[in-house]
Formats: structure tokens, C-alpha cells, sequence
């Protein structure tokens, strides 16, 4: 459908995906994210922390009693060598048994904290997009208007997607790499508090490293995602318009901008690449030095008598296992940032102000004829900008009025304000003497049956599609209005007639045969009032003659609006408005227009030469 006098739509969405976004308000957002979902699983999450933390306490507990094991060993040998009792395996055994069962306590606890939380995560998605799906039918129409469809389909998709999988990964990592730093940090103290201190200064170096090597990559992995964007809507661009670079010989030019593209994104993904990949090997280099620190310090408190040989090996362990969960949770910080970011823009939906669907005491549609008044309208999707001035118009019931005018007129403006996709901002529109203002907007729009130049039908049966205005019909009146519309002939000849189904582009039925379903659909539906928005704008002229006498039939005893640029399917209607930047310029019946010689003789002449009109 043209939209006509149509703010510009929004901004281009959100950045590519691998670019970590920080939320404006994390504070607000957390908050908002715990008080209305997370705070309905209480006890569910109270036994993901006991879980999260008995299994972290099992599993940092094991070094110490492996330690206990290789210490008996070692006693073991001495004694033997000293001509004593030497190993006692049935000790060892025991040892190494009850490590066997912490382990498998430890596992235990993990698959109950782990069932859990995907659980309540899981419970937590299906509310958002419930939630989701519910607001989108209450927004008005002018939030749309700001809104590009792929943002609107990025916030139900791709925000939902990260919250959830972030949220069921962060929850869980966060609680297990606290607990497991404490838990090495009071297992190594419990060791020897000096060879824990020698430890501890590696960590100042290790995050001063991380933090360098992160801000030099950072800015590469931006202009990673920036390229790998432009390299991605070119490919996009070039295969949807793969015809027209065919047709015109642009295969050559589109190839140099791909790879120019390509070369961009080569260069900065390897200097990102590179970056991020010096971590491991640097951060192994410095966690080796800090194990040769902690053995030659070991080994000579060893020789004191201070330390068992076991303990050492146990705190090598548990050295070297101290920087993953101080990496893991630097990672799952900014999990966490892109969590709250999609969070933030899903709760932004959620709260937008929703249309108002009902009113008190609302007038009742029953009985009402079809008569309709314009009263001085005047109306501007921004208010500062006003596109209708003052339109006025009375249209008496089984009418069939036809709405003409340049692009931008104003013309399909006047019939979303009909049926109160939007109010105005100044006048009234009345039916039957009552503001459409004082009727509910779902039982006012009940009565318009409307037919647009952008066909809809959905991924279903031919038959559901008719019937999507009246889903209790009949076989038989679905069949009654396919054969007025002139379209009864060629779903008989569909593979499974009426039940064949329409894919979801609906690409496997050509743009004249979607338009004559969209036509059945109206016919079934039985409106009192019709509103045809270039509704055979898509139809060749062939078909538009077939169904000309249809719509005719329809239209009789109904007040009818139909909105076109093709002026000669307006000839016989009663009244013809026509509108030129939002006002009336002149009206009456086409005859008596084209004898003014003003504004619509000159629209009609720009389609028809001065010869057939007089013929």
C-alpha cells in the first residue's frame, strides 16, 4: 500500500552481532529483570546457589585429598627404603575413594543447579515472548512508523535469543567462579600463606596484560563486525537484485566491490584475530613462571619440614587452576553488558504506550447504515507538522466514493483515520452521526472490509486464507466468494484446490492471484463498509475487467472507499474526491469534473490522451 504522506521510517537498528553494548541504565534494567521475572522463580534459583556452591565445594576440595594420596605415596617409599612397613595401598584406596565419591557429588549437584536454571531461564523466554506477542498487537500504528520491521524482529528474536542464552550461562558461571576463587583461595592459605602470596602477585600482571591486550583488539573486532556488516548487506544486495546485475552487466563492478569489502575485513578480523590470540600464550607464559616460583619456594620449605610433598602438588593444582574463573568471569561480564543491553530494548518494547482498544460506555456498531462525515479534519503524524488541513466531506450510505490525487495527497492518510489507526488532531469524523472517537476501535473496525495494493496472505491453506476475516465459514461461502472474486477457477486448478497450501513468502502464486484472494477474503467477510486502497493496481487489465462487475455487485448498498491512481476504474462512482497536499480541490462525479477543466481533467489527461477520452 503507498504511504502516502508517511513520516521517513527509523534508523538503520542496533550494531552487528560480537560487538559487546552496554546498557544505558544496567542499574534500572537488573532490577526491572529481577523484580518481574526472576523474582517468581525464588526457590528454584535459592537451590541453583546451594547446588552451584556445593558442587564447586566438592570439586576444589579434591587437589587437597589427591595431595593426601600422594603424600601417603611418598612417606610410603621412604619407609620402604628406610627397610620400613613401606606403601599402605589399603590407605591410598580409601583416599582415593572418597575423592571418587566427592567427584561424583560434585557432578550431581552440577546437573541439579543445571537442570534448574534452564529450566527457569526457559520459563522466563516463553513469558518474554508471550509478553512480546501480546504488545505488539496493543502499539499503535505510528510506533511502526519510527520503527524499521527489522527492529521490531530483532528485539522478538535476537534480544530474546541473548537473553536467554546469556542469562542461563552467566547465572551459573558467576556463582561457580566466586565460589571456586574463595574456595582455592582459603585451600591455598590452609596450605602455606607465603606460597599463596607469591601466587597472588601474578594476578596484578595477569590483568594489567588483559586489560592491554583487550582495549588494542577491541577496536579491530569493531571494525571487524562494521566490515563484516558492509560485506554481508552487499552479498544481500547483489543475490535479491541478482536479475538486474545480470540484466545490466554488473557482475564485474559488483565482484571489485566485494572484494575491496572483503580486503577491508581480512585486514582488521587478522589484526583482531591475532590480538585476542596472544592472551592464552602470554597468559600461559606468566602462569608458568609463577609454577616455577611456586616450586622452588615449595620444594625448600619442603626441605625445612614445613610443607609435605603432597600439599605441594596439591597447591600446583589449585595455582594453576586460581586465573580460570578470574577469566570466566571476565568473560561473563560481558555476557552479562549484551544481557542487560537486549534486556534494556525488550522492557523499552514492553513499556511503550499502547493503543486504547476500549472506552466506557462505548457506542454500539449494531444498526449503524454507513453514513460518514468529515468535519473540518485536520491531522499530522507529527503535530508540528500538519499534512491534512481542513477536509470535509459527506458520503451517504451505499456510496461508492473514490478518493484521486498526485502521490502524497494525502489519500490513504484520510482512510487510516476512518478506521482510527490514528485520531486526529483537530475536527471529527463521524458515522451516523456518532465520532468513531466513541466506539471501541476492535467493534469499529469490524465493519470496513479492506482490500490494500500490498497483499498479505500467510503460510497456510488457500481455504484459511479466504476465511481469515470469518473463520466460521462455510466450504460453501468460501467457494461463493472465490467465484465472485473470479478466482474459483484457478484454486481448482492449485494441486490440492482449496486446501493447497501458500508457502511463506507467498511466492508460488503470481501478484494478480494474491490480490484476488486478498478480494475473496473481503467478499467473504461481508463488510458495510469497503475501502479499496489500489486494490487492482497488481492485476492485469484482463483481470481487472473480470472482476470490475464482481466489486460492483459488492459494493451495492455499501458505502464504498476506493483510493486510486488507474482513474479509469472510478468512472461510475457517485462522488469523487479529489485531493491535492491534504485538502480537498475539487468534487462531483467524473463527468462533472472533466467539464471544470481544472485539476482532475489534468490528471485524467496525463493517463489518457484527449482522443480516447472523447471517444
Amino acid at each position: 500500500m503507498a504511504q502516502n504522506m508517511r513520516p521517513p521510517m527509523g534508523g538503520m537498528g542496533r550494531g552487528m552481532k560480537g560487538v559487546v553494548e552496554k546498557p544505558q541504565d544496567f542499574k534500572g534494567t537488573t532490577k526491572k529483570l529481577i523484580k518481574n521475572y526472576l523474582s517468581q522463580y525464588k526457590v528454584a534459583l535459592i537451590i541453583v546457589i546451594l547446588f552451584a556452591v556445593g558442587s564447586t565445594i566438592f570439586m576444589v576440595v579434591g587437589p587437597k585429598i589427591l595431595g593426601n594420596a600422594t603424600t601417603e605415596i611418598f612417606n610410603g617409599l621412604v619407609s620402604k627404603l628406610s627397610g620400613g612397613a613401606g606403601i599402605d595401598f589399603g590407605k591410598i584406596a580409601t583416599i582415593l575413594l572418597s575423592l571418587l565419591g566427592l567427584y561424583m557429588l560434585s557432578q550431581i549437584f552440577s546437573l541439579v543447579q543445571g537442570f534448574t536454571m534452564t529450566s527457569v531461564v526457559q520459563k522466563i523466554t516463553y513469558k518474554l515472548r508471550n509478553d512480546l506477542a501480546k504488545k505488539i498487537n496493543k502499539l499503535p500504528m505510528h510506533y511502526f512508523d519510527t520503527k524499521t520491521h527489522g527492529e521490531v524482529l530483532s528485539i522478538i528474536t535476537n534480544d530474546i535469543d541473548t537473553l536467554s542464552q546469556n542469562l542461563n550461562q552467566s547465572v551459573i558461571q558467576i556463582i561457580t567462579s566466586i565460589c571456586t576463587i574463595i574456595g582455592i583461595l582459603v585451600m591455598m592459605f590452609s596450605i602455606s600463606w607465603l606460597m599463596t602470596l607469591v601466587s597472588l602477585i601474578i594476578l596484578p600482571i595477569t590483568v594489567f596484560i588483559l586489560r592491554k591486550i583487550v582495549g588494542k583488539s577491541q577496536k579491530y573486532f569493531t571494525a571487524q563486525q562494521d566490515y563484516l556488516g558492509h560485506v554481508n548487506g552487499q552479498v544481500e544486495e547483489i543475490y535479491g537484485g541478482h536479475t538486474v546485475v545480470k540484466a545490466f552487466n554488473g557482475e564485474k563492478e559488483a565482484i571489485e566491490e566485494f572484494s575491496k569489502a572483503n580486503k577491508e575485513l581480512y585486514h582488521s578480523a587478522w589484526r583482531s584475530q591475532f590480538l585476542s590470540g596472544l592472551m592464552h600464550p602470554l597468559m600461559n607464559f606468566i602462569g608458568n613462571v609463577g609454577y616455577v616460583a611456586v616450586a622452588i619456594l615449595g620444594g625448600y620449605l619442603a626441605i625445612q619440614g614445613t610443607i609435605t610433598v603432597g600439599n605441594i602438588q596439591s597447591f600446583i593444582q589449585y595455582n594453576k587452576q586460581f586465573t580460570h574463573p578470574i577469566m570466566q568471569i571476565a568473560q561473563v561480564s560481558a555476557m552479562i553488558q549484551s544481557m542487560i543491553a537486549a534486556a534494556e530494548r525488550v522492557f523499552k518494547f514492553l513499556e511503550e504506550p499502547e493503543e486504547v482498544p476500549t472506552i466506557a460506555n462505548p457506542t454500539s456498531t449494531k444498526g449503524l447504515k454507513g453514513n460518514i462525515r468529515f468535519d473540518h479534519v485536520q491531522f499530522g503524524y507529527d503535530e508540528d507538522k500538519i499534512i491534512i488541513h481542513d477536509f470535509c466531506a459527506d458520503v451517504k450510505e451505499g456510496q461508492k466514493i473514490a478518493i484521486v490525487g498526485p502521490t502524497g495527497a494525502g489519500k490513504t492518510t484520510m482512510v487510516k483515520l476512518l478506521m482510527r489507526f490514528y485520531d486526529v488532531n483537530k475536527g471529527a469524523i463521524l458515522v451516523d452521526g456518532h465520532n468513531v472517537k466513541d466506539f471501541d476501535r476492535g467493534e469499529l473496525r469490524k465493519m470496513f472490509g479492506m482490500v490494500l495494493q500490498d497483499t498479505w496472505l500467510f503460510n497456510g491453506s488457500v481455504k484459511d486464507n479466504i476465511s481469515y476475516g470469518k473463520p466460521d465459514a462455510t466450504d460453501a461461502e468460501i467457494i461463493e466468494a472465490a467465484k465472485a472474486a473470479h478466482v474459483h477457477h484457478y484454486i481448482k486448478t492449485l494441486p490440492n484446490g482449496y486446501d493447497a497450501i501458500i508457502n511463506e513468502e507467498s511466492s508460488n502464486i503470481s501478484a494478480g492471484q494474491k490480490q484476488l484472494l486478498t478480494i475473496a477474503r473481503v467478499i467473504l467477510a461481508d463488510p458495510k463498509i469497503l475501502i479499496l486502497d489500489e486494490a487492482t493496481s497488481s492485476i492485469d487489465t484482463r483481470t481487472e475487467q473480470q472482476i470490475q462487475s464482481a466489486m460492483d455487485n459488492l459494493m451495492k448498498g455499501r458505502t464504498s472507499f476506493i483510493i486510486a491512481h488507474r482513474l479509469s476504474t472510478i468512472k461510475n462512482a457517485d462522488l469523487i474526491l479529489v485531493m491535492d497536499h491534504g485538502d480537498i480541490v475539487e468534487q462531483g462525479t467524473h463527468e462533472e469534473l472533466l467539464a471544470k477543466k481544472g485539476f482532475y481533467e489534468k490528471l485524467y489527461d496525463s493517463q489518457f490522451e484527449v482522443e480516447e477520452r472523447i471517444e
